[in-house]
């Protein structure tokens, strides 16, 4: 006899699963077959989702409230589905999207279509990630060109340093020596010292430490 089950998860502690739960008691799943998991998508880590999966035999149902209840990104979603309803013949209802089910009752023709629909709505979810991400990466750029600063605060350099970071540059002192002088760690000294040569529009000479003949 066939199982059903439904899937709640929230991405954080803080989150109510409120409305995933009422959804899955009016489309009529027990309580006790109602699995609840509170932790991010983002690494796909989810111990109560795999306990869950692994348990489901052929014929049994798995509900969840949206599609991105099963994976982070569109080729994980995509490897969900085809793992429960391909090889474990496991059927899957999700409950915002009428057309993705493919319990038995349903024709050739509506799980085929449960299937393309499924691959145009991932790729939609995944467009709109990178899309989200592309916007912050330019706002951040864009940022940084008005001379916004991220992260923690960076060492202001003592007042020799552009004249060592030359010396440095041009291969007449090493980044040890440089740093020891400054009162910096010596890769503090060469990271800051390549980003002022860059900004100088230095050319680096290929000198090695130490120089010959000294």
């Amino acid at each position: 006899m066939s199982r059903t089950f439904g899937y709640v998860r929230v991405s954080t502690k803080g989150q109510k699963e409120d409305r995933q739960l009422i959804a899955m008691r009016e489309f009529g799943i027990p309580e006790e077959h109602i699995v609840i998991e509170k932790q991010s998508g983002k690494d796909f880590s989810r111990p109560v989702y795999l306990r869950l999966t692994e348990a489901l035999e052929t014929g049994d149902v798995l509900v969840v409230k949206s599609i991105d209840r099963l994976g982070r990104n569109y080729k994980e979603i995509l490897e969900q589905w085809a793992g429960l309803t391909k090889e474990k013949g496991v059927a899957i209802v999700v409950l915002d999207m009428p057309l993705l089910d493919t319990r038995a009752d349903r024709d050739l023709t509506g799980i085929l279509v449960a299937d393309i629909v499924l691959q145009i709505l991932s790729y939609v979810a995944q467009t709109e990630r990178d899309f989200i991400r592309q916007r912050q990466a330019e706002g951040i750029a864009a940022a940084r060109e008005r001379g916004v600063r991220f992260g923690r605060e960076r060492i202001p350099m003592p007042e020799h340093f552009s004249e060592l970071a030359e010396d440095w540059w041009y291969g007449r002192v090493s980044a040890v020596q440089a740093g020891r002088e400054l009162g910096i760690s010596r890769t503090t000294f060469k990271n800051r010292a390549e980003e002022w040569g860059v900004a100088e529009g230095l050319e680096r000479r290929a000198v090695r430490w130490p120089p010959s003949g000294r």
